[in-house]
């Protein structure tokens, strides 16, 4: 259940948040970042210790197989990547599968860590007095996004990652699943306030950030869901997939049949369900992918996938919800803006980004 104090510790201390979905997989071997850049969108030869970024893994086709994160671990000598946990084994032996003569070695290594999101504007403080002498609050702060640090600490070794994953700046810690519970507990005794899967969910579609396996599938193209400008690089070599995202993006000078936007309602409006038909006039033009009641907004807000033609914010639509038609607008996302532009991070007042 969605709780107002969770979400504010969220805008303006620290929330801990249960990242149990996301699972990891291990590459060793000298050519772990050349192997992936013949596969993944992003730049991954270009990644140094400490340094990660987001990409998406496609079919020939152009559509998405999965997304992810790459780290590439500081002082560990290996590649880190963050996957929907129900895919790790089965995108292991697609990587591993696709190993000829390379250096490479994957490994699935979810069974033996877990993940926490510790996220608002005061993350940098509450891991640094969670981990004293290990690392401090200026340090993570400088941080850059899926930038990481590996630490040695009386837990075992954490790897900290920067991240936005639920709309909110903040860190994802991947930690011996062993010690997880006692690394948790001092997080929250260092001020941390636990956040439960609604709450995140409010942040996650306030800020319109699509999750694969709920607002983008194996049908989908990355232009489609928005995505491109953080998972794709245009100055790279060639990867799986490229000849069509390169064709629709210089060719079709990006023009996709749909595109992944945000829907508005009336304040007493009902909240959609995900699957919920939008409707132009007769016509079906979408659907609903993620839906929720808007904090910040005080009104139900949406996110989902509409013709590419009424893809324009404020665009008057219609969402058929329980047989019931209810207005909508088409709203640009984000929603609301969790950047944290200063050391107490956004006020509630100032969250809202559209009109």
């Amino acid at each position: 259940m969605f709780s107002a104090e969770q979400y504010r510790a969220l805008h303006e201390g620290a929330g801990l948040v249960n990242r149990d979905g996301r699972g990891q997989l291990s590459f060793e071997g000298g050519d772990r970042r050349s192997f992936l850049q013949g596969l993944l969108t992003n730049d991954i030869q270009a990644l140094e210790a400490g340094s990660g970024c987001y990409a998406a893994l496609l079919t020939a086709n152009g559509r998405m197989v999965a997304d992810m994160r790459v780290f590439e671990v500081n002082k560990l000598d290996k590649l880190l990547m963050d996957v929907d946990i129900h895919r790790a084994a089965a995108l292991r032996d697609r990587f591993d599968q696709s190993i000829f003569s390379e250096d490479v070695r994957v490994d699935d290594v979810s069974g033996s860590s877990r993940q926490l999101g510790v996220y608002g504007p005061k993350a940098s403080e509450t891991l640094a007095n969670a981990f004293p002498n290990t690392i401090d609050t200026a340090t993570l702060e400088s941080m850059p996004l899926y930038s990481n640090r590996c630490l040695e600490t009386n837990r075992g070794t954490l790897i900290v990652a920067r991240s936005d994953e639920i709309g909110v700046h903040g860190f994802d810690l991947i930690v011996p699943a062993a010690s997880s519970e006692t690394i948790a507990a001092d997080i929250r005794a260092a001020g941390a306030t636990d956040i439960d899967v609604e709450t995140a969910e409010v942040t996650r579609i306030e800020a319109g950030r699509p999750v694969f396996g709920v607002d983008m599938d194996e049908d989908t193209i990355p232009l489609e869901a928005g995505i491109e400008d953080r998972a794709i690089s245009l100055t790279k070599g060639c990867y799986v997939g490229q000849e069509i995202i390169i064709r629709v993006l210089h060719r079709g000078h990006g023009r996709v049949a749909r595109r992944l936007a945000g829907l508005t309602f009336d304040p007493h409006a009902d909240v959609p369900a995900r699957g919920d038909v939008v409707r132009s006039g007769e016509r079906q033009i979408g659907v609903v992918t993620s839906a929720t009641h808007s904090a910040a907004l005080g009104r139900p807000i949406a996110i989902g996938y509409v013709h590419r033609d009424f893809a324009e914010s404020s665009t008057a639509v219609v969402v058929v919800s329980g047989g019931k038609e209810q207005p909508a607008g088409v709203t640009s996302l984000p929603f609301v803006d969790g950047r944290i532009d200063g050391p107490e991070g956004p006020s509630l007042q100032t969250l809202a980004s559209h009109p």
